[in-house]
Formats: structure tokens, C-alpha cells, sequence
């Protein structure tokens, strides 16, 4: 097998064309998953059933189903119910879906992580239930979550790859468009394999930018 560096030189332009599709579908599933993620972490931490079990639920099956299944029946199997949906939404609501369930996990824990006296000394200082949340339970919980949270957007830029099987035109379809032209796919997938890792590495450098600064507070 030859690798052909002149191939992947010329194929840059066109494969980093899907680029916009790859960091779209991962940094704004992230960010909506963020906030869907946070209301499943206090309906989890519930002592309200109707609130509590949903949640469980919910964060059950999405972390135990595939996401190419997710994908796959938001984009094949609603048609037969009578709604279809673009690929790229379909790849937005399923990462985000998905995604929400395992940063509602990260929020838990690092809630329940927080010292129990900051939320004993908030209230002897009469601070309403929403305030201790907003202004001194969440800041601290969101620090210890920041390692965790910068696995998950990594995995989501990865995992992004499987949007490319609903045909988003994101750099994976790029390269297997290229590849399939070219009876070279071997070439595209190493290069695609050294963006992917591109990606990761400068994500891992912003994550311990971020832990880096928040430990000074």
C-alpha cells in the first residue's frame, strides 16, 4: 500500500470545506446540550418523583443508545411518522439530546461534590434557594466540572465524524467523496485522522487554559 502525499496535499482545501459542518454540529450541540443538561441535573437530584424518574429515564436511554442509532431514526425513521428533517438538524438534535445526558451526569456529581457548608452558610445568611444556586453553588460546581465537560466536547468533535452517515458535508464525507473518486481511501483517512487529532490537541490546550485559570480563583 502507497500513500499518496500528493493526493492529501491537494485534498486539503476540499476536505477542510466540510470544517464548518464538524465544529458547528459539535460547539452548538455542546452549548444547548449545556443548558438541557443542567435542567436534567436538578430534576435528577429531585426529591420530586414526577421530576426525578423522567430525568433518569431520560439520561438512561440516551446514554445507553448508539449515537449512529440516534442519528439513524431521527433521519430515517421520522419520515415514516410524517416529518422529515434536514441531515444537519438531525445531527444538531441527536448530538445535543445525547450529549445533555452525559454533561447532566457531570453536573450532578460535581454539584453534589460542592462542600455542604457553602450551602449551610447561604442560608444562615437568608439568601433565597435560586440565588445560593446561580451565585455560589453553580461557579464552584462548574469548576470541577471543566475536566470532564473538555472530554465530552473532544469525544463530540470525534464522534462528529458519524454525521457523515446521514450525509452532513462534514470533513469525514469530504474525504470519502475524495476517496471514493480517487480508489484511495487510505489516503483521506490518514488525513482526516491528522485533523481529528489537530482538533483534539487544541481543545486539550484551551481545557488546561481553562482549569489552569480557574484554579487561581
Amino acid at each position: 500500500m502507497i500513500i499518496d502525499f500528493s493526493l492529501i496535499l491537494k485534498s486539503i482545501p476540499y476536505v477542510l470545506s466540510g470544517l464548518p459542518y464538524t465544529l458547528g454540529i459539535s460547539l452548538l450541540s455542546f452549548m444547548v446540550g449545556n443548558v438541557f443538561a443542567i435542567i436534567l441535573a436538578f430534576m435528577r437530584m429531585s426529591q420530586k418523583p414526577w421530576l426525578k424518574y423522567p430525568a433518569r429515564i431520560y439520561i438512561s436511554i440516551m446514554r445507553g443508545v448508539p449515537m449512529l442509532v440516534v442519528l439513524f431514526i431521527l433521519y430515517f425513521g421520522l419520515p415514516y411518522v410524517g416529518v422529515q428533517l434536514p441531515a444537519l438538524l438531525c445531527a444538531f438534535i441527536g448530538f445535543s439530546c445525547v450529549s445533555a445526558a452525559y454533561m447532566a451526569e457531570i453536573f450532578r456529581s460535581s454539584i453534589v461534590a460542592v462542600d455542604k457548608g457553602q450551602w449551610e452558610a447561604a442560608r444562615s445568611l437568608g439568601l433565597p434557594q435560586k440565588s445560593i444556586i446561580r451565585r455560589i453553588i453553580l461557579p464552584q460546581a462548574m469548576r470541577i466540572a471543566v475536566a470532564p465537560l473538555g472530554n465530552v466536547i473532544i469525544d463530540m468533535v470525534k464522534s462528529s465524524s458519524l454525521a457523515a452517515m446521514i450525509t452532513v458535508p462534514d470533513i469525514f464525507q469530504n474525504a470519502k467523496i475524495i476517496g471514493g473518486r480517487e480508489y484511495d481511501y487510505m489516503s483521506m483517512y490518514i488525513l482526516i485522522a491528522l485533523i481529528y487529532w489537530t482538533l483534539s490537541f487544541i481543545l486539550e490546550m484551551f481545557q488546561g487554559y481553562l482549569e489552569k485559570r480557574l484554579a487561581t480563583y
